[in-house]
C-alpha cells in the first residue's frame, strides 16, 4: 500500500510540473505542497481525477476576508446606561476578542491541540504531512490530518465569507481541489501576517460547540467569563472542542471523554514547555467545571429579568428595519443587525422602566385581559424612556382568548400593544381634543375664544347614527353641568364635548386632522384612512371626541410636541450606535451630510407661542391652574399635580361606556401616555373602576421619574395670543 501511495504522489507531481512552469518559485511550492497535502488525506481512488490548474490561475489573488477581520460578529443592545444588556442578535454568536485580551492559556493550549509546529512552518508543515501520510497509508484510509492551524484558518474565513452558493460549495466540499487550495492560501497568508495575527483570527473563527463561534462566545457560554480570564483548565477543554465539539461536549455528553481529551491537551502543553509536568499533573486530576449561559438573542429572548423590556426591544427592532443606513431593504438591514457586531446603546432608561412597570401591574395584573400599559418619552429629543404593560413579552400566546378565533393578548404576547408596529391601537377618547386645541391655536384663535356650550349641541355634521338630530350629528356633554359659557381653559380642563365640537366647526375637522398628522399620528384602519383623506376630513365631526384609533407611542410623543415648544421629534429608541470599528454609524441627510443614525430628527411643528398657549391651557385639567385664564373650578384629573409634585399639563381621555381610558400628562422633561382596553375585544367595557388607573400610572411615574429633579416651570404664552 506504501508503495502504491508514495508512486501516485509521484505521479501527480510528474503531471503538474508543465501546469506551473511559468508561475514563480513561492506558487509552485505552494502547488505542489498542496497537492502532497490532497493526495495523503484523499485516499487515491477519490484524489484520481484531480484536475490541476495552474499556480497562477489557483492563487491569483488572495481573497479578502483571509487578512480582513470580518467574520460575522454578535450585535450588543444596552439600555441607555451602556452597561444593562437589553438583548443581542446574531446568526452565530460572536464576539471578535484582540490576542491581547486572551488568556495565555488558551493560545497555547489551541497551539497544543491543533498544530505543535505552528511557530516553525509557513503555512504548511512537511512534518506533519510525513507524519499524516504514514498514519493514513498504514491505516488504508484518513486516519490523521495534515492541515496546519494556518490552513484551518483558511477553511474557516473562507466558509464564514462565502455569500453565494458555487463559494459555500467550494469552501466545504471534501475534495482534493480544495486542500489544494488551502495550502496554497496558507503560505500566501504567512506572508502577509504575523503568527500572533493568524492566531487571533483562529481563535476567533473557530467553532467550540452550542452555538459559540470564537473564543468570546466559547469563554461566555461555557464559562460565563471573558477569555482573558480562562484557566489552564479551561482553555484545555476548549481546545479539545475544535476538533470534534459534539464528541467531546462537556455539557451533554458524559464528561469523560471530555476529560481525556482535556489532559491530553494539558499533556501536549507540558511537551511544549507551556506548563511544567508537575503543574501539569495537578491540573489534570482537577473536575471540569462548568459555569454555563445562554446569550439572549433577538427580543424573545430578552433576559427573564427584564421581560417587560421585550416591547421596547421589538420596537427597537421595527425602527432598525426602517433605517436605510443598514442596507438597502429589510433583509439587508436584518442581516445587519444579526452579523454586523454592532454596539448599541438604546434610549430606555432602566429606572423609568421599573418604576412604569411597577405601576402598571400594580393596577392591573398581567393574567387580565384588559391591557394597562405606558410609554415615556423625552421631548425635544422624542427618546424613548420606558415602554411597560401587564404583559409578558412571549411567543406562546394564550389560550384564554376573550372571543372566538383569537388567540388571546395574554399574559404572552408579541404584539406592538405600545405603538411602532402594524396594529390600529385604541380609541383615544377626548385626549384628541388636544389637535383640536392645536389647530385652533395654530389658526389664530385666542385661547378666549369663548364660545356658549349647551349640553347638546346639534353640529352642521351630517349623520344618520344614532347620535343624530333632525340628520346632523348631536352629541352631549358627559354632565348637564358642563354646559355654559366657556373658553379654551375650562373647555379643556372640563373636557366639554359641545365646546370643542363648535371649536372644531371654527377651525375646520380638517385643520384638526391635519395637525394630528403633523404631530405623528398615523390612520392605520380602513375607517380612519377614509374619514382622514383630503376629500373627507372636514366632514369627520366625531374626530374630536377620539373615535379614531391611537398608541400610547404617539400620544405621548403628540403631547411631548407641547413641551418642547414646538419642537416635534420622530420617536427614538437609540443614543448612540458603533460598527464593529467603533466608529458612530451615520447617513447621508437631504444636504449632503454625514448625521449620526442616533441623532434625534426634529422639526418645528408649531410656534413656541401656540405650544406655550396649548401647555397653559393643558394646565387645568390636572388642577396645576393655568398662568393666564381660569380652569373654571373642577377638572377631570385634579390629583395628578398634587400627586406629581410639581406643575404637569395633560388631558384625560374616555370612550362610550369606559371601554377604553386615557391618560396622557407632561413636564418640561418627561410625557407619559397611559391607557386602558382589552385589545383582544375592544367593546369590552374596561368600566368605572378602571377609568382612573392611567391617571394615577401617569402621576406615579413622573413623579418617581422626576424625583430630585429641580422643578422646572413651563414658559408663559405671550399676552398676545391670550384675547
Amino acid at each position: 500500500m506504501r508503495k502504491r501511495h508514495l508512486s501516485y504522489i509521484k505521479a501527480v507531481l510528474g503531471r503538474i510540473r508543465s501546469a506551473t512552469g511559468r508561475a514563480t518559485p513561492l506558487v509552485r511550492t505552494a502547488l505542489l505542497a498542496g497537492v502532497i497535502v490532497a493526495a495523503v488525506l484523499f485516499p487515491i481512488a477519490a484524489i484520481g481525477g484531480l484536475a490541476v490548474k495552474s499556480g497562477a490561475d489557483l492563487i491569483d489573488e488572495v481573497p479578502t476576508e483571509l487578512t480582513a477581520v470580518r467574520p460575522a460578529q454578535t450585535t450588543y443592545v444596552y439600555a441607555s446606561d451602556g452597561e444593562t444588556l437589553l438583548t443581542s442578535f446574531y446568526e452565530e454568536h460572536r464576539a471578535y476578542v484582540p490576542i491581547t485580551e486572551m488568556s495565555p492559556y488558551i493560545q497555547q493550549a489551541i497551539v497544543a491541540a491543533e498544530d505543535t509546529r505552528f511557530y516553525e512552518h509557513d503555512g504548511v508543515d512537511p512534518r506533519g504531512v510525513a507524519r499524516a501520510f504514514i498514519a493514513n497509508t498504514q491505516a488504508g484510509d484518513v486516519a490523521q490530518g495534515g492541515s496546519t492551524l494556518t490552513m484551518q484558518y483558511v477553511r474557516m474565513a473562507l466558509r464564514d465569507g462565502a455569500e453565494t452558493p458555487t463559494e459555500v460549495r467550494e469552501a466545504t466540499e471534501q475534495s482534493a481541489t480544495r486542500k489544494v487550495r488551502e495550502a496554497q492560501y496558507a503560505v500566501e497568508v504567512e506572508k502577509e501576517l504575523s503568527k500572533a495575527e493568524i492566531l487571533e483570527r483562529y481563535l476567533n473563527h473557530a467553532y467550540f460547540g452550542h452555538r459559540a463561534y470564537g473564543i468570546f462566545a466559547a469563554a461566555e457560554i461555557f464559562f460565563s467569563k471573558h477569555p482573558r480570564d480562562l484557566t489552564l483548565v479551561e482553555s484545555a477543554v476548549l481546545a479539545g472542542l475544535v476538533q470534534a465539539p459534539s464528541a467531546y461536549d462537556p455539557v451533554t455528553q458524559d464528561q469523560q471523554a471530555a476529560i481525556e481529551r482535556r489532559n491530553w491537551v494539558i499533556d501536549r502543553m507540558a511537551e511544549l514547555g507551556y506548563v511544567a509536568p508537575r503543574v501539569a499533573e495537578q491540573e489534570k486530576r482537577k473536575p471540569i467545571e462548568l459555569n454555563t449561559s445562554t446569550p439572549p438573542n433577538d427580543c424573545v429572548s430578552v433576559p427573564t429579568d427584564h421581560n417587560d423590556w421585550g416591547f421596547f426591544c421589538d420596537l427597537f427592532r421595527r425602527w432598525w428595519l426602517s433605517q436605510e443606513a443598514f442596507g438597502d431593504n429589510p433583509l439587508q438591514r436584518q442581516d445587519a443587525l444579526r452579523r454586523g457586531g454592532y454596539e448599541i446603546v438604546t434610549s430606555i432608561d432602566p429606572d423609568v422602566q421599573e418604576t412604569m412597570q411597577g405601576h402598571v401591574v400594580s393596577k392591573e395584573p398581567t393574567g387580565s385581559p384588559f391591557a394597562h400599559g405606558a410609554v415615556a418619552i423625552e421631548p425635544g429629543t422624542g427618546l424613548v424612556k420606558g415602554m411597560a404593560v401587564n404583559r409578558n413579552f412571549a411567543l406562546n400566546a394564550a389560550e384564554d382568548a376573550t372571543v372566538d378565533d383569537i388567540a388571546g393578548n395574554y399574559p404572552d404576547t408579541v404584539a406592538p400593544l405600545l405603538g411602532g408596529g402594524e396594529l390600529a391601537g385604541y380609541q383615544a377618547g377626548s385626549t384628541f381634543k388636544w389637535f383640536v386645541l392645536l389647530a385652533a391655536l395654530d389658526a389664530g384663535l385666542p385661547m378666549d375664544t369663548r364660545i356658549s356650550s349647551p349640553h347638546q349641541y346639534v353640529s352642521s355634521y351630517p349623520s344618520g347614527g344614532p347620535a343624530s338630530c333632525g340628520g346632523y350629528w348631536c352629541p352631549r356633554n358627559a354632565s348637564p353641568e358642563m354646559a355654559g359659557n366657556h373658553g379654551m381653559w375650562s373647555g379643556f380642563g372640563q373636557s366639554v364635548n359641545t365646546y370643542f365640537v363648535q371649536l372644531q366647526e371654527l377651525v375646520g375637522a380638517g385643520a384638526a386632522v391635519r395637525m394630528a398628522e403633523n404631530l405623528g399620528l398615523t390612520w392605520r384602519t380602513e375607517v380612519d384612512q377614509t374619514h382622514a383623506s383630503p376629500d373627507r376630513a372636514d366632514g369627520w365631526g366625531p374626530f374630536t371626541l377620539g373615535v379614531s384609533d391611537a398608541n400610547p407611542l404617539e400620544m405621548a410623543n403628540a403631547y411631548a410636541v407641547a413641551a418642547a415648544d414646538g419642537n416635534y421629534c420622530e420617536p427614538l429608541p437609540v443614543v448612540s450606535i458603533k460598527d464593529r470599528d467603533g466608529h458612530e454609524v451615520t447617513y447621508t441627510d437631504e444636504h449632503g451630510n454625514q448625521v449620526p443614525v442616533s441623532e434625534p430628527r426634529c422639526r418645528q411643528a408649531v410656534t413656541p407661542e401656540v405650544a406655550r398657549a396649548a401647555t397653559d391651557i393643558a394646565l387645568c385639567p390636572t388642577g396645576s391652574g393655568a398662568a393666564t385664564g381660569s380652569c373654571g373650578g373642577w377638572a377631570t384629573a385634579e390629583p395628578v399635580s398634587d400627586i406629581v409634585g410639581r406643575p404637569v399639563a395633560g388631558k384625560t381621555g374616555t370612550t362610550d361606556d369606559n371601554r377604553t381610558a386615557w391618560m396622557v400628562g407632561y413636564t418640561p422633561e418627561l410625557a407619559v401616555a397611559a391607557f386602558t382596553a382589552d385589545p383582544d375585544n375592544p367593546m369590552n367595557a374596561a368600566g368605572g373602576g378602571r377609568a382612573s388607573q392611567s391617571i394615577l400610572t401617569v402621576s406615579e411615574t413622573l413623579r418617581d421619574a422626576l424625583r430630585g429633579e429641580p422643578v422646572t416651570d413651563f414658559e408663559p404664552p405671550p399676552r398676545s395670543i391670550i384675547r
